[in-house]
């Protein structure tokens, strides 16, 4: 293999070397100036981001353990601009909370490998490689979640992410293991060419794909999402809401649409009980909450059943509005996780209540989370009614009329509590409102970036019809 050939790993080296980089800066920048880490990190990560839209052939290595495709690659660029966003909303905490506790490198070490695991994840040719990008995903979020030494529900978080997440993965390497015996592979092209519905194969596809549920939150595997969101520190709530949902639905997808293809009488009606559940638990529950991770957090969960709406159909036109919702909810969900962020670095207010008449003091913020609310509820003309509206037609498509009209039904239950936090915002009163403020640069970049997506989006139609050509790829 030539040494070029390792050029089809453009991401994994360059984060990696990122990384090295910024362990490298930990070691000789001394202690007064700590905080320029926190700048140097955002600089080589802006880098990353956009030499990571540089054209890449469509290949293998390994003998296909890894591989890559204009769609993986596209998407590879999803994750990063969402990462980008995700850094600049926590710059001015990492300065403020964690940076003096000579912890800020490590923050930026811990979420890198985790992205890094997401790389080889996605690009996997064989259940080996999946698996090994799965682990090095998910340890690292356990301990950001842990990451606020000063509280007791951050540290009860971070020990129920890994006590859950290690049962998930045994579960899935189960899986795994029975897949094998039935195939006697594990390369994704050679188990497409045998695997048939065995019971023996059936059982391991479910108990895979029950690992692959828990970190897309999909009920009933999503019991620890509320606590450990509460817990995590902002950042790392929203990152496990946005990039590693995200990442986990892409690889699931592929793997429905090409290697479990054979299988697909099975995971069709399972997929279709899970919507459903998915969908009525995490907004009905979304209803009852106050604090407002929490909040996201079960809307996460709602969010995650409509995705399924295009995985269940087995298509191109599945495949393209599945990545194009999954952009879409990155740009709608760091926009909410960001304003809850700014509020709670200020003021340490996290609770709905705390916004009320947020509108008379901070007017961009409430008009920030006001747009993120609507793109998330699906109401025209911001990106989330696009995207919604994609999702359902490819379910219809296919015959699943009822799960679209289920799914109308959540989306009007969606929008009753998204409208909870926009009354608490625009037509409540308090007695202490939080205060008004201003956020530094990193913030309102961050911010804005965010805003411009869940506009834009909504508009540019071409984007999708790009996404809808590479996804022919995997059908």
């Amino acid at each position: 293999m030539e040494l070029s050939s390792f050029f089809l790993m453009r991401h994994e080296l360059l984060l990696l070397i990122l990384t090295l980089l910024l362990v490298t800066a930990e070691i000789l920048i001394p202690n007064h100036k700590k905080s320029s880490v926190v700048h140097l990190a955002l600089f080589l990560f802006g880098i990353h981001t956009a030499l990571g839209f540089l054209s890449l052939e469509e290949s293998s290595l390994f003998g296909g353990m890894f591989r890559t495709n204009d769609l993986i690659h596209f998407f590879k660029n999803v994750l990063n601009i969402g990462v980008f966003i995700l850094l600049l909303q926590s710059a001015d905490w990492l300065e403020e909370k964690i940076v003096a506790q000579s912890r800020g490198t490590e923050f930026f070490i811990l979420m890198f490998f985790s992205l890094l695991g997401m790389y080889f994840m996605i690009s996997a040719g064989d259940f080996l490689m999946f698996y090994i990008g799965l682990e090095l995903s998910t340890l690292p979020v356990a301990a950001l979640v842990a990451y606020d030494l000063m509280n007791r529900r951050s540290s009860e978080g971070g020990i129920k992410l890994i006590l859950s997440a290690s049962l998930a993965s045994g579960i899935s390497l189960f899986g795994i293991s029975m897949l094998y015996a039935t195939t006697g592979s594990i390369y994704f092209d050679e188990v497409l060419k045998v695997i048939t519905t065995t019971n023996l194969s059936v059982i391991g596809f479910v108990l895979f794909f029950a690992g692959l549920a828990f970190k897309i939150s999909l009920v009933p595997f999503h019991f620890w999402t509320a606590d450990v969101y509460e817990g995590a520190p902002i950042s790392v709530a929203s990152y496990l809401s946005v990039i590693s949902k995200g990442a986990a639905a892409f690889i699931l997808m592929i793997l429905l649409f090409t290697v479990l293809k054979p299988l697909m009488e099975v995971w069709e009606n399972l997929i279709y009980v899970i919507a459903l559940a998915t969908m009525f638990v995490g907004n009905l529950f979304a209803l009852r909450q106050q604090n407002m991770k929490r909040f996201l957090a079960f809307s996460s969960i709602a969010q995650a059943g409509f995705i399924l709406l295009g995985l269940i159909t087995g298509t191109q036109l599945g495949t393209a509005t599945v990545v194009y919702f999954v952009l879409i909810y990155i740009f709608s969900n760091l926009a909410a996780f960001g304003v809850v962020q700014a509020i709670s670095l200020k003021t340490g207010k996290e609770n709905m209540d705390d916004y009320n008449g947020l509108y008379k003091t901070n007017p961009r913020l409430s008009l920030v989370i006001l747009l993120a609310l609507f793109s998330l509820a699906g109401i025209p003309p911001v990106a989330g009614f696009f995207g919604k509206f994609f999702l359902f037609t490819a379910a219809a498509s296919e015959g699943y009329y009822f799960l679209v009209f289920l799914a109308v039904v959540n989306v009007t239950i969606s929008l009753y509590y998204y409208l909870l936090v926009v009354r608490a915002m625009f037509l409540r009163q308090s007695e202490d409102p939080v205060p008004a403020f201003s956020n530094k640069l990193y913030m309102r970049l961050g911010l804005a970036i965010t805003v411009i997506g869940i506009l834009v989006l909504g508009l540019y139609s071409p984007l999708y019809d790009y996404i809808f050509t590479l996804s022919g790829v995997f059908n």
